[in-house]
């Protein structure tokens, strides 16, 4: 990672309200080395959630909290990237839906684009989540389906949705073997949403990179921009098994940093966020040190 050319910011958000370990991930992945990485460490945004509450008109679990934490994450980020021009965030989390706090800031700025790392779609709404969890449905909320509360963040219609689905490109996610739940939420995924499964990722991964940094270049041939998400459960459990939601038949990390690759050295990067890396299940640290070594191998 270029010294002085990202910041951390990080986000200590388990929707779950159940700290369960994802909210400790910044400061594993400090202790493992991140900071020394980057040109500045702006500490962490006020994102912790401790409510348990499933609201009963959207479904949606602690949706008050998630609304307070995503307009604090909001704030800090795009504070950010005005004191810090020329830097790219790098925001770590916490659990996927920290994107609801970091889209908003960058929508304020322009239409934006976005590749998404992850072993799950994060396709439901908050009927179809058996838990209620915003880190089931993120993706679906950023691109303009689910609760009101959540999919205005960025500002009411016409401002949503925050990320146009032709915008997005799904990479990594399970397609084959999947039980009859997660075979539901595929279907649920709009057909016009670009998509490399797993399975077809592992065949040629920096192919699949290149794919994919493409599609969304052909968009912006001007470099509007594009945020890279990366859920660690992308990964196959043999490579890291310290997520919450394991699923079999993904990468492992050189075939993650392969397909990474081309996407980090796109003009259009705009910054990079982590997510879904349980510290509780990593006692010796040496998960957290994988972690970070891939980010400073892609991160230039």
């Amino acid at each position: 990672m270029g010294a002085t050319g990202w910041f951390v910011l990080g986000a200590p958000w388990d929707c779950s309200g159940s700290g369960r370990g994802e909210q400790a991930a910044p400061d594993a992945l400090r202790a493992a080395g991140l900071s020394a990485q980057v040109g500045r460490d702006l500490g962490d945004a006020a994102t912790t959630i401790t409510s348990t509450h499933r609201d009963a008109d959207t479904g949606v679990l602690a949706l008050l909290d998630t609304v307070r934490a995503a307009r604090t994450l909001t704030d800090r980020l795009a504070a950010a990237l005005v004191n810090l021009p020329g830097q790219r965030p790098l925001v770590v989390g916490g659990d996927c839906s920290i994107l609801l706090g970091i889209v908003p800031a960058l929508r304020a700025r322009g239409l934006v684009s976005l590749w998404f790392l992850d072993g799950h779609p994060d396709f439901l709404d908050g009927a179809a989540s058996e838990t209620g969890e915003t880190a089931d449905m993120e993706l679906a909320v950023l691109t303009g389906s689910g609760a009101a509360p959540l999919v205005e963040l960025a500002g009411p219609a016409p401002m949503t949705p925050m990320v146009p689905v032709e915008r997005v490109v799904l990479l990594g996610h399970r397609a084959e073997n999947l039980d009859d739940a997660s075979a539901a939420e595929l279907a649920r995924l709009p057909p016009e949403l670009r998509r490399i499964d797993a399975s077809t990722l592992m065949t040629d991964p920096a192919a699949a990179g290149e794919r994919a940094a493409r599609w969304l270049e052909q968009l912006d041939p001007v470099g509007q921009g594009a945020w890279l998400h990366l859920d660690l459960d992308v990964l196959d459990p043999d490579a890291l098994p310290a997520v919450t939601y394991p699923q079999s038949g993904g990468p492992d990390w050189e075939e993650l940093a392969h397909t990474l690759t081309p996407l980090t050295r796109s003009p259009n990067l705009l910054g990079v966020s982590v997510a879904d890396f349980r510290a509780d299940l990593d006692p010796t640290g040496a998960l957290a040190a994988r972690v970070v070594a891939l980010l400073t191998r892609v991160l230039r």
